[in-house]
């Protein structure tokens, strides 16, 4: 990731300018796209498999993806794609067994060290042209992690910031301020207890939001420095520096100030969520793809409407400014290697990152920023938690890259993200769990 370049091109258009802007229209490219593949043999009919990370297919990126395929479909009669959709978890234990069974045609995929080096080195991954993408708006930087050795294995859909959504009228009703030091939310945690309502649901048995916890409070502390830190010390598996050792310690000081829920090392995903959006908890730990909870339906209007955003707040003593934010590519697709019907993947692969697909849809869903540039559908009509992700991004003067549990080789990010609990719980010790991620890299 190129920092602040990265996110640039997204953000020529305000969003408070009142006139709606002319989308790309159906360009000349999607035509190939969608034309009907002779890869079916005699029948003329060809079956695509997709495995998905995006269960729910009803909101959010899920939505957009079935409106994809659907789309594809309804243009390609003789394509039949059949869709296995697990949550995040799931997908990535299955990911590996079909690494060795035989992979679905096109699969989610992540663009970090600790996902794709492996799997590009075991050939389960086909190389893609990447002329076939040069009119595809992707914004500087954003192919890099998707690219090895010089070589392009998949492509991003989202530009993902690390945020704190809170709900604005709670806050307001309670006389609570947003945070602008880290000792101010550790503060704010002891005010919103006494108030009989949790802080912040985190959801801390899956293991990797802590972890990007954790990655969020190191860049406040290192700055401009944190790659370079995390990268020694996935090379070295040495996790002993201090700034990594302080930053461990920030997310146990926020456990112990009740700062979490009750059994949050435990709790999932969707338990930290539905705390959160039933009005449970004021706040809620996640990223910005999470957007979509200000067009959720199923939830109740006065937490729907009221959903804001806020980044970690600065550490005293650390050199990060308030508008260094954790943000980095996040998940994408890419085409199997040994897809039978390989040149219909590729087809609907590239129907899907035409800009008027993905990224437009994404952002008339509100399921976050795309790794293309977007800045043509806005229309000054979003939702006011969009419209504060945005000027997040447009107001931040550098960004993190990758959070830590991905920077290194599975087995690391296997090892961080199930030793984390018992750091901040306080079951293991802060120097047992450096010492447990630092063997993980050798």
């Amino acid at each position: 990731m190129k920092n602040k370049k990265l996110f640039k091109t997204l953000l020529v258009t305000a969003l408070t300018a009142s006139t709606i802007l002319t989308g790309c229209g159906s360009g000349g490219g999607s035509s190939d796209a969608t034309s009907k593949s002779s890869s079916g043999g005699s029948s003329g009919t060809v079956t695509l498999k997709l495995f998905s990370n995006l269960p729910d297919r009803k909101t959010g990126q899920g939505l957009v993806e079935q409106k994809l395929i659907d789309e594809y479909m309804e243009a390609n009669k003789n394509v039949k794609i059949e869709v296995e959709a697990l949550d995040e978890e799931a997908y990535k234990t299955k990911f590996k067994a079909y690494s060795m069974e035989g992979m679905p045609d096109v699969v989610s995929i992540w663009g970090q060290p600790a996902f794709l080096d492996e799997v590009v080195d075991a050939g389960v991954l086909a190389e893609l042209d990447q002329s076939d993408y040069t009119d595809y708006k992707f914004v500087e930087g954003s192919l890099d992690g998707y690219t090895y050795d010089g070589k392009l294995y998949g492509l991003p859909r989202n530009t993902d910031v690390q945020c704190i959504f809170y709900n604005e009228k709670m806050f307001k009703d309670n006389n609570w301020e947003v945070p602008s030091t880290y000792d101010e939310l550790i503060a704010l945690a002891g005010k919103i207890k006494d108030a009989g309502i949790i802080p912040m649901a985190m959801d801390g048995g899956d293991g990797w939001p802590m972890a990007v916890y954790l990655s969020d409070v190191l860049y406040k502390l290192v700055g401009s420095d944190y790659q370079n830190v995390v990268s020694n010390a996935v090379k070295n598996g040495d996790f002993t520096d201090a700034n990594i050792k302080k930053a461990t310690e920030l997310l146990k000081e926020a456990a112990d100030a009740g700062l979490f829920q009750n059994g949050y090392d435990s709790q999932d995903y969707g338990t930290a969520m539905n705390l959160f959006t039933n009005g449970q908890a004021a706040m809620f730990y996640m990223g910005s793809w999470e957007s979509s909870m200000a067009l959720n339906p199923d939830i109740p209007d006065d937490v729907k409407n009221n959903i804001r955003a806020f980044t970690m707040p600065v550490v005293e003593g650390g050199k990060a400014s308030a508008t260094d934010i954790l943000a980095w590519n996040g998940g994408g697709y890419a085409v199997s290697a040994n897809s039978k019907v390989k040149d219909e993947a590729i087809k609907f692969f590239n129907f899907m990152y035409q800009p008027d697909k993905l990224s437009k849809y994404g952002w008339e869903n509100n399921v976050g920023m795309s790794a293309q540039d977007q800045s043509e559908y806005m229309t000054g009509e979003e939702t006011e938690l969009m419209k504060q992700i945005v000027d997040i991004l447009n107001n931040s003067t550098n960004v993190s890259g990758t959070p830590v549990n991905d920077c290194g080789p599975s087995a690391f990010k296997t090892s961080i993200e199930s030793e984390i609990q018992g750091v901040s719980n306080g079951s293991s010790s802060v120097d047992g769990f450096l010492k447990a991620i630092g063997d993980a890299c050798k």
